[in-house]
């Protein structure tokens, strides 16, 4: 699921990330080639990737939200 909300999120913003996938890990690179190094092209997708795949629902949500803890961002565990 989330190699494909990534993708999604890539192909709407007409900019394309390198992804490595292994069991339970996923690695994602971001690259303008065209300017040969990272741009705020790269920040904003990675900013919008980051919202997306670590969204949780609030604490006084009607939402329950996965009490699997699985996902999370690299020092936020």
């Amino acid at each position: 699921m989330l190699v494909n909300a990534v993708g999604y999120i890539c192909e709407a913003a007409y900019h394309h990330a390198d992804l490595a996938v292994t069991w339970g890990k996923l690695w994602v690179k971001l690259t303008t080639h065209s300017s040969g190094g990272i741009t705020d092209k790269d920040f904003a997708v990675a900013r919008r990737i980051e919202d997306n795949v670590l969204w949780r629902p609030d604490d006084d949500s009607p939402l329950e939200g996965t009490p699997n803890k699985f996902v999370f961002s690299k020092g936020t565990r």
